[in-house]
């Protein structure tokens, strides 16, 4: 199996897209691009001209890097407006020798059929099991034989003005919209395993202005919560205490600072110019402290909202995020969270910094809901796949909006 996918995120500091080529079981990157973002804040367009532009700039980028023109796109949004449901359906399968990819179809149109809010908009269907006649639980039914097929799936929704809103952005960009996914699951599918698909764990994304803490139980998201703290909240310890430019800040929070304190090198130092013109000399232990003390509280505040999101025990924590990238971060990430809690660890050749957590796991989420029923694409193609997202008046009726749903999900 050949199948190429491209994958989209808009985030408050950059937009990312990332190309991939699957063959058989393994990906390989053939493109990305990290451009800084502008008219974007915490997943949500607060100035569509600005983000057109910052997107735009960014698919020329990677038009111009590959050679050719990317048309479609996965688009990993956030869980800022994310909706749990968990909903039940059955039908009478085509075959009863046989159990295909149609019947897991038509059954998960059973389970959402007529049950969509009006003003909501699916963004995942995803299976906790499936039963058939004399066997329960099972993950996947094809091959089976039985007279009927049950399901038992966690649909994710978010309100249809915030998904149409990026979806007519990405739209004026020249990108059409094949499928949706929540960035957290996409940092789930990047680092989970066969392990994690058997417990409960959680996944923490440090982004730019917020953190995301998601609780997920056998691989699927069952609770998520954003927090308004994150990374460019060091850029600005570091600003306030020092009177460095932002930039500057910045700069030496990813090029100097080790983020555990005792780590750092005492002796090693760095001139810079602060706000005033006056040159400043600093050293690395020094920064450190102020890096590793706001590190230490993002992860006490994730902390504190996954007790408050779940009393379940926790077998895992995986952190991802540009700013797991410090040298150093795993010592701070055990000090506040224990040994359960890594740093997740990207193996993909070609995009190996886990700011690109999310984009690659929406792809290999994509692949494993076509997989399940049996079907496979190719998005850099623009004959071997219909548009299978359509932007309606959001006024339509909640018959349309299925068809609209299964449009996404169940039609190639």
């Amino acid at each position: 199996m050949n199948s190429y996918y491209t994958s989209i995120e808009l985030g408050t500091d950059s937009i990312k897209i990332l190309v991939c080529n699957k063959v058989h079981h393994n990906y390989y990157v053939i493109g990305k691009v990290s451009l800084s973002s502008d008219g974007i804040k915490r997943g949500v367009i607060v100035d569509t001209k600005k983000a057109v532009s910052s997107i735009k700039k960014a698919v020329k980028k990677i038009n111009e890097m590959l050679g050719f023109r990317v048309s479609k796109v996965i688009l990993a949004i956030s869980t800022v407006h994310c909706n749990m449901n968990i909903l039940t359906g059955s039908c009478e399968v085509l075959d009863k020798d046989s159990i295909v990819g149609e019947d897991v179809i038509n059954v998960l149109k059973c389970a959402l059929s007529g049950k969509i809010e009006e003003t909501e908009e699916v963004v995942t269907a995803v299976p906790i099991s499936f039963n058939i006649d004399e066997r329960e639980n099972i993950k996947d039914p094809k091959g089976f034989p039985s007279e009927t097929l049950e399901v038992k799936v966690l649909v994710t929704t978010s309100p249809k003005d915030y998904i149409y809103q990026l979806l007519d952005v990405l739209k004026q960009c020249g990108l059409e919209v094949v499928d949706l996914c929540y960035s957290a699951t996409g940092d789930y599918y990047e680092a989970k395993t066969n392990k994690t698909d058997k417990q409960i764990g959680a996944m923490i994304n440090i982004g730019e202005e917020s953190t995301s803490i998601s609780v997920f139980n056998k691989g699927i998201m069952i609770k998520n919560k954003i927090v308004n703290v994150g990374s460019r909240h060091i850029d600005n310890d570091i600003t306030y205490i020092y009177k460095t430019p932002l930039d500057v800040s910045r700069n030496l929070k990813e090029n100097f600072v080790v983020a555990s304190s005792r780590y750092a090198d005492q002796n090693e130092s760095i001139k810079v110019e602060t706000t005033d013109k006056k040159e400043l000399e600093l050293s690395q232990g020094e920064l450190s402290k102020v890096v590793e003390a706001r590190c230490a509280e993002i992860l006490k505040i994730a902390k504190n909202e996954l007790n408050n999101l779940t009393n379940r025990e926790i077998r895992y924590i995986i952190i991802t995020g540009g700013v797991s990238e410090l040298a150093g971060f795993q010592y701070v990430v055990e000090d506040v969270l224990g040994i359960k809690a890594k740093i997740c660890n990207i193996t993909t050749m070609g995009v190996r910094h886990n700011k690109y957590s999310s984009v690659l796991g929406v792809i290999k989420y994509l692949d494993s809901k076509l997989a399940l029923r049996g079907a496979s694409i190719n998005m850099l193609s623009d004959t071997s796949i219909n548009r299978l997202i359509t932007i309606k008046d959001n006024k339509e009726n909640n018959d349309n909006i299925i068809n609209k749903v299964f449009g996404r999900f169940f039609e190639n």
